[in-house]
Formats: structure tokens, C-alpha cells, sequence
């Protein structure tokens, strides 16, 4: 089933871990919490559909990755960061890889449509073509604006989540859809700034390559300023969420918002543009998860009960500050 590089047949292990690369594990995992997100939100309580929504996700996510390794063998071979990958090394050849996308594109829907509804099992579908055949095949090697178009594809796995859950797409999915959208400029665009090189060696024309940094940093900044009020909408006014997730998502939001304005006064550290793409990964996982904490009961009445007591003592330091001011006074 795989390449025989340097001459040598590869172990079990060593294809296993080789199909294991190939999928993009981390990726599918970051796009997975998305789906959960929107599932917590939904109000999900399935524990079975929410199993086999993020099975059937997870292979989407998994065959698109793989169809994306196949189609950029030639130009990860430029770059250092991807030469060592799967395809380029040699390690498993096209044909295979292509084949267990299609395993894997045919076993996701079959899931999705069996045990959710054919909706899910559509978008899941449809996220497929628009990563393999608007990003990678039309944009990414033709436009720096290659990663905005195509970052719809990473904004449909919440939209598999959301109708998994309840049949239908509500103006809450679509806030989510958005809130993915408008993220991932900021999240690629960092890294884009760190590897610069490797695409520019490689003729991908992402927006650092073209633009340069400091205009890089300058939309990276644009779209988290677009992203964090969005991300608001679910509290007001679709009252899909309360104020745990309101007070997350707004700390959140300034966080990240903080951390472009950093690279924006220096775009040319690579310090702050990985420090920026380390953060955005955390943001959308942790968002994801106040989105599901929100949904259950104890946290409000905990949270409620934080509330009060920093109600408490904020009341008592003013009442002191209010006491020796007039001690003050007084003498």
C-alpha cells in the first residue's frame, strides 16, 4: 500500500503512523470542537448522534485533508516544513491516498445519512468540495486571498454540528459559520508570516508573499475586530447563549484582539506572529468549550454565585473607601 523509500518496505507501524499524518489529525481535531460547539449549543443531549456526528465529521474533515495532500504533493516537496510528509517523501503514493479519501469520503456520508439526516450528511459532502475544489484547486496557487474564500470550507463543520442536531440551519449556525469564517485569516495569516519563505519558494501566493508583513498584520487585525461582535450575536440577539459564554467569548475576543495589535506595531517579529497563531488555536477551542458550558445548568448557578460575591466585595471596598474618606475629612 505505500512508496518504498530509501529501499526499504515500511513497517505496520510505520504506515499506520504514515495514513495517521496524512489526515491532518490536529487539523480534524480543531475542526471537530466546532462541530461539538454547535452541538452543545444546539442542546444536544445524544449521546449516540453526538458520537457519530463527530465520526462522520471527523472522516469528511480526514478525506478533504487527504485530497489536499494528493493535489499539493508537488509543491510540499518545496517546502521545508512539508517535505517530510507522507506523500512527498515517498512514504505512500497517490493512488492509495486518493483511494482511502475515497474510503473515507463515502464511509462519512454513509454515517452522517444513516444515524443523523441527509442534511448533515449534504454539508459534510459539500465541505469536502469546497476545501478540494475552491481552495486547492482555484485559489491557493492563484490568489492571496486564497485562504478568506477558501476558509468556508473550514466553516462547515459547525453546520454539520448544528444539523445533526436539530434538522435544520437557524441564524445561530450561521453566527457560528461566520465566527469560523472571520477566524481563520487571523489564524492562517500568522502562520503564513512564520513560513513566508517556504511559500514564496514554493509560488503560493499567500497574502505575506504578496503584501508583505505589515499589511498582513493590518488585516489580521480587521478581521478579529469583525470576528469578536459577531461571535456576540449569540448572546443578543438570537439568546442562544448567556452570560458565561458572553464573558468568555468578550475576554476572548480582547485577547486575541490584543495580540494583532501587537504584530501590527511589529510585524516583522516572529515571536509575536507565533505567539498570535498559538493563541488563536486556544481561543477557538476554548470558545467552543463556553459555548458547551453555557448550556449546562451548574455552570450558571455557579457563575451566579461568582458574580455575587465579586458583587460583595466590590460593595465592601467601596464601603471602606468610603469610610476612611470621610475619616479623612473629618481630621
Amino acid at each position: 500500500m505505500t512508496g518504498i523509500p530509501f529501499g526499504h518496505r515500511q513497517s505496520l507501524a510505520q504506515v499506520l503512523r504514515s495514513y495517521s499524518q496524512l489526515v491532518k489529525p490536529k487539523i480534524v481535531a480543531l475542526l471537530l470542537m466546532t462541530t461539538a460547539g454547535a452541538m452543545w449549543m444546539a442542546g444536544n443531549t445524544d449521546p449516540f448522534k453526538f458520537g457519530v456526528t463527530l465520526l462522520g465529521g471527523g472522516m469528511a474533515a480526514a478525506a478533504a485533508n487527504v485530497i489536499n495532500m494528493v493535489y499539493d504533493a508537488d509543491i510540499d516537496r518545496m517546502m521545508e516544513r512539508t517535505r517530510h510528509r507522507p506523500l512527498p517523501s515517498g512514504r505512500i503514493r497517490a493512488r492509495h491516498a486518493l483511494m482511502f479519501a475515497g474510503i473515507l469520503a463515502v464511509m462519512s456520508f454513509g454515517v452522517l445519512a444513516c444515524f443523523t439526516n441527509w442534511l448533515a450528511a449534504g454539508l459534510a459532502m459539500a465541505g469536502i468540495l469546497v476545501y478540494v475544489g475552491v481552495y486547492t484547486h482555484w485559489l491557493k496557487r492563484s490568489s492571496p486571498q486564497n485562504i478568506v474564500i477558501g476558509g468556508a470550507a473550514g466553516a462547515i463543520p459547525p453546520l454539520v454540528g448544528w444539523a445533526a442536531a436539530t434538522g435544520e440551519l437557524s441564524w445561530a449556525a450561521w453566527v457560528m459559520f461566520a465566527v469560523i469564517f472571520l477566524w481563520t485569516p487571523p489564524h492562517f495569516w500568522a502562520l503564513a508570516i512564520l513560513k513566508q519563505e517556504d511559500y514564496a519558494h514554493a509560488g503560493v501566493p499567500m497574502l505575506p508573499v504578496v503584501a508583505g508583513e505589515r499589511p498582513t498584520a493590518a488585516q489580521i487585525l480587521l478581521y478579529a475586530l469583525l470576528m469578536v461582535p459577531v461571535s456576540l450575536l449569540l448572546v443578543y440577539p438570537l439568546h442562544v447563549l448567556g452570560s458565561f459564554y458572553l464573558s468568555v467569548a468578550a475576554l476572548l475576543g480582547s485577547l486575541l484582539i490584543w495580540k494583532a495589535v501587537q504584530l501590527l506595531q511589529e510585524p516583522h517579529n516572529r515571536q509575536r506572529a507565533a505567539s498570535l497563531f498559538t493563541f488563536a488555536n486556544l481561543y477557538l477551542l476554548l470558545l467552543c468549550g463556553a459555548m458547551g458550558l453555557d448550556r449546562w445548568s451548574l455552570t450558571h448557578t455557579l457563575w451566579e454565585r461568582a458574580l455575587a460575591s465579586l458583587q460583595g466585595v466590590y460593595t465592601t471596598l467601596v464601603a471602606l473607601a468610603s469610610h476612611f474618606g470621610t475619616m479623612g475629612s473629618l481630621a
